[in-house]
């Protein structure tokens, strides 16, 4: 195989150096032709692309396998969300946004609460705020 890398590079290399003319670049190209279409070199290209199926293809498919499995463990990783603890007490209302507490009125918490921030909304936000 190795032979016949070299002869065809040879006479691509000769073909495209020589100042020969058509006339020898048509002979040159006959020629190839008639070797490239032989029956051994064409046994010999058989025989390569046999080898590329049966021992080249499960190795590219074991390492795009392991590639797939990598990258999904990844994107697993970076979709897990850590576990928070979310209290709240009846007679304590929850924090505003900004941390402090909603107004009071006459001593006690105003009549309706507030709703809380959903910490599982706010993990799977794909915006980059979280």
């Amino acid at each position: 195989m190795a032979k016949l890398t070299f002869i065809a590079g040879l006479a691509a290399g000769y073909v495209l150096g020589t100042r020969a003319g058509r006339q020898r670049y048509e002979q040159i190209a006959r020629t190839s032709g008639k070797v490239w279409h032989s029956r051994p070199v064409q046994k010999q290209v058989a025989n390569a692309k046999e080898a590329a199926r049966t021992k080249a293809a499960p190795a590219v498919a074991d390492i795009v396998a392991d590639a797939a499995r990598a990258t999904g463990q990844r994107l697993r990783a970076s979709r897990t969300v850590t576990a928070e603890t979310i209290t709240s007490s009846p007679s304590t209302p929850p924090p505003t946004a900004g941390g402090t507490m909603p107004p009071v009125a006459n001593g006690s918490p105003t009549a309706a609460p507030r709703p809380t921030p959903d910490p599982w909304a706010a993990a799977s936000r794909t915006d980059g705020a979280a």
